[in-house]
């Protein structure tokens, strides 16, 4: 065993017994290289990476290549998911050298003195092939550079760390500038994006960009109530949603999605399915079945909200990361199918209408095997078959449940089982959001129970850490683990009040500004201020995988300013949205979360404090909250609650429930009839 027995994460445990002499980043790996002038081999991936896996395989398993990169290097092994910050830096930097994009496993030479990179890859095969070298064959010429080229190593490290910088360089915008062009600009660029036959934007492979679609949906309610209303906006996120639902990147059987689709028609996906994806995907589906009423969507969420408690809960309540895309050493293994193997175990008339319906009764669709997608609709198979909807309905919803149980004694894949704050907190807004859309008091339950367990076991020492497992809580958090921690929270607080979430609420904001922000040129550092920064601290305002952490905190810090009249979260929020104008206003499709915080700095939210003794609220909260309004926050907060901080001190509750409205600095006189509150609530 090397070094990395003693870590927690899971893809390091993986190769913890690899013949490689194995670091994890730290010091003494760092010194070592140091000490003996040997270049340092870094190595990034994560559990659910299908080539990180082929790459451990051919190479690492291997005691040939694993003696020559003990021989001519120090090894260090990063998982990205708990190391987000090393692995942002040295991607950039691949992009920089390669002038291609990177991805996982990221394969960086580093040279020990400054780490800057002299060479980089990703995935390399064991033999030539693919048209590249053999992996040995680029240990060997990579470490000979380094001997023999000193002087164009040393003179690389200040160009790389300049271009580090000009990367992410930004002006802030003048003081009259914010306007709303760049979402004007945003609607015509995913218009011209969209695929009209399949949804999505975009040719294959196909991600579900679930920002996109959340913008996309705002910019349809802010002309619904227009003589021209944007309905082909509403039309692009219905019809990307509802293909989505009916392939293969959904799973049909337990719910939930994978990460990607490889294919134009959303049919056969890459296996792994992580939370980052599923949670505001949940969040997603019940924004549309607010605005339309389709039960297609209430299904999928519902679904996806029960495979995530199911199969994805850790004792204490916290959510693991992700499922891999192997099992068995084969990509999708875990969820194909025959049709021999599911007509063995369904009733013949529950065969009859399943084959049609999920595609068994035509050719195979994943290397000899099929994918289980919707390919014909409820109502043509039930008219084919003579039979009523309800009918075929229960015969499906039979085989699906029939055909689960028997999945879930097949050999796993994978699973990830360390508990991530920022995709925690994507996955427990997710659900705050469908407690009240499904009016599940399970999943509501579920949010505030992860929530409290990330409250009491991620903040030690006075500081929120990003990572916990085996009763570790390790790495200090990054930007996106407050900031997407803030946004959770806020929708807890308007899924079910406690002062304690108020708190967390006020003191993630408070972090944000005290260790990220920065007051000169705006906007937040991904990293904190004490925190190490090989090459280049980073700070980036596009969206990725995950939303823009800058974005999210400016979203979050202005719905919280607003709130509690906090002027201070206010000039925070407004500064990220100047200093990120520039690629907004040029690129606004890769800055879709951002996007939301300018719609809410031009239009700001409408807030609803509801007060009155406990449980005489509910009829209220359910009127100012049935109808999608993506920029109204309501908080039905008791009575008995004391010690409001700032505005809210002055919502005061009296013996029968109260509404006070208020957009931005304006609020409507109280509110104490029932029926006054929707038209208050329809002015704005």
């Amino acid at each position: 065993m090397n070094r990395l027995a003693h870590e927690t994460s899971p893809y390091l445990l993986q190769h913890a017994a690899n013949p490689v002499d194995w670091y994890p980043w730290c010091e003494e790996a760092l010194d070592q290289a140091r000490r003996e002038d040997k270049p340092i081999l870094l190595s990034i991936g994560y559990s659910a990476c299908h080539w990180c896996h082929v790459m451990a395989h051919e190479s690492f398993e291997d005691a040939m290549t694993a003696q020559v990169m003990n021989e001519l290097y120090v090894n260090i092994k990063v998982d990205r998911e708990e190391r987000p910050d090393i692995d942002r830096v040295y991607q950039a930097a691949h992009h920089l050298m390669m002038r291609r994009g990177g991805g996982w496993p990221l394969t960086m030479f580093l040279a020990p003195r400054d780490l800057v990179p002299f060479f980089a890859g990703t995935y390399f095969p064991k033999e030539p092939r693919y048209g590249m070298p053999a992996f040995t064959e680029v240990l060997t010429h990579a470490a000979e550079y380094y001997r023999r080229h000193p002087p164009e190593l040393e003179a690389q490290g200040p160009a790389l760390r300049e271009a580090l910088a000009q990367i992410e360089a930004a002006v802030p915008a003048a003081g009259d500038t914010l306007d709303a062009k760049p979402l004007a600009l945003f609607r015509e660029v995913l218009a011209r994006q969209f695929d009209a036959d399949y949804g999505g934007f975009g040719p294959a492979p196909k991600f579900p960009h679930a920002g996109s679609i959340e913008q996309l949906l705002r910019t349809w309610w802010r002309t619904a109530g227009s003589p021209e209303p944007d309905v082909h906006a509403l039309y692009m996120c219905a019809l990307t949603l509802t293909r989505m639902a009916e392939g293969g990147l959904y799973d049909q059987l337990g719910g939930g999605f994978c990460r990607y689709s490889v294919d134009e028609h959303w049919s056969i996906p890459h296996f792994e399915k992580m939370l980052y994806d599923n949670g505001p995907l949940l969040a997603l589906y019940c924004r549309m079945l607010q605005v339309s009423g389709d039960e297609t969507y209430r299904r999928v969420a519902s679904e996806t909200a029960d495979w995530v408690l199911r199969d994805m809960r850790a004792p204490g309540g916290a959510f693991y990361s992700s499922l891999d895309a192997d099992s068995e050493g084969e990509e999708g293994r875990f969820y194909v199918w025959t049709p021999g193997q599911v007509k063995a175990l369904l009733r013949p008339e529950e065969f009859a209408v399943f084959a049609p319906r999920y595609g068994l009764d035509r050719d195979s669709n994943f290397e000899e095997h099929w994918h289980l997608r919707i390919c014909e609709p409820l109502e043509a198979l039930a008219e084919r078959c003579g039979q009523p909807v309800s009918t075929v309905r229960r015969l499906l919803d039979a085989a699906r449940a029939r055909l689960l149980a028997a999945r879930h004694g097949r050999v796993w894949p994978g699973r990830d089982e360390k508990i991530l704050t920022s995709w925690n907190a994507l996955m427990i807004r997710g659900l705050a959001i469908a407690a009240r859309v499904l009016r599940r008091c399970e999943l509501a339950d579920a949010a505030t129970t992860a929530l409290v367990f990330l409250q009491e076991n991620l903040v030690t020492g006075g500081r929120l850490q990003a990572t916990w497992k085996d009763g570790r809580a390790r790495f200090n958090a990054y930007l996106d683990d407050h900031a997407f921690l803030l946004d959770a929270t806020l929708e807890v607080l308007q899924t079910r009040w406690d002062g304690r979430y108020l708190d967390l609420a006020v003191w993630l904001a408070e972090e944000l500004l005290a260790r990220f922000h920065d007051p000169g040129q705006g906007g937040f550092f991904f990293t904190a201020h004490d925190h190490e920064a090989p090459l280049h601290r980073s700070r980036s305002l596009a969206d990725e995988a995950l939303p823009s952490g800058n974005a999210v905190a400016a979203f979050a810090l202005g719905r919280l300013g607003h709130l509690l009249g906090e002027t201070r979260y206010l000039d925070a929020a407004e500064g990220t949205l100047r200093l990120a104008w520039d690629g907004m206003s040029r690129y606004p499709q890769a800055h879709a979360a951002l996007l939301a915080a300018l719609d809410e700095y031009l239009d700001p939210p409408q807030i609803v404090v509801l007060r009155g003794p406990a449980g005489t609220l509910e009829e209220w909260s359910e009127v100012a909250g049935v109808l999608f309004a993506p920029n109204r926050l309501v908080f039905a907060i008791p009575g008995d609650a004391t010690n409001l901080p700032g505005a809210l001190a002055s919502r005061v509750a009296g013996e029968t429930p109260v509404a006070y409205v208020c957009r931005g600095t304006t609020c409507r006189a109280p509110i104490r009839d029932l029926d006054a509150l929707p038209a208050a609530l329809k002015d704005g």
